[in-house]
């Protein structure tokens, strides 16, 4: 099957999902997150490139608007289990905010999986991202960074971090990921309301 460049780039983002899981799952260092960071940071930004030469140049598929939102999903939720992972020792209160955010995560695609696979179903109708979607992937895309980038910068400067906020608790990546955790929420919720006709129980 001959595909263009927006999908190669889809595809290509979703083949490094598993980059993404073993990366995040090495040990903390320096170094390691660097690493982590380098790897998200650039299939994150196929994710960017995909849309926009798909919209420029007149090339969306309907392959297209089904796998890219996947891949996103493979992609962020790799990174997020990394993350806990990670955090399960020596952090708790960051631990138990990235382990909510994968839950409502992976609650919230189940159920926009099984809307698409409806609507696909019923009524033809491919449902493709919305710019609500859009936003909660960035969310998530930009707290992902953060957690890798915030402890990096205070080993690097060689200090804790700040005494004004609570123990264990990366500011930025707190504030970004409780953001993140809202619109994985709000959008959830934008497409079961958006697609409810299509879930019509006694059809």
């Amino acid at each position: 099957m001959k595909m263009n460049l927006p999908n190669k780039l889809t595809v290509l983002r979703l083949i490094l999902v598993p980059v993404i899981l073993v990366v995040m799952l090495l040990p903390y260092s320096v170094l390691n997150n660097i690493i982590a960071l380098i790897v998200f940071s650039g299939a994150s930004i196929t994710d960017y490139f995909d849309g926009k030469i798909a919209r420029r140049d007149n090339l969306i598929t309907d392959f297209g608007k089904f796998l890219d939102p996947l891949a996103d999903k493979f992609m962020v939720i790799a990174a997020i289990f990394g993350i806990v992972c990670r955090y399960r020792v020596g952090n708790d209160v960051m631990f138990w905010i990235y382990m909510v955010m994968l839950i409502v995560t992976i609650f919230r695609e189940l159920a926009v999986a099984s809307i698409r696979l409806i609507a696909s179903t019923k009524a033809n109708v491919v449902v493709a991202a919305n710019m609500l979607g859009k936003i909660k992937t960035v969310t998530q895309m930009i707290c992902i960074i953060l957690a890798l980038v915030e402890p990096v910068a205070y080993d690097l400067i060689g200090r804790a971090v700040p005494d004004f906020v609570l123990a264990n608790v990366y500011p930025l990546t707190y504030i970004t990921t409780v953001a993140a955790i809202i619109f994985t929420v709000w959008s959830g919720v934008n497409y079961i309301v958006g697609c409810w006709k299509y879930l019509d129980p006694e059809k």
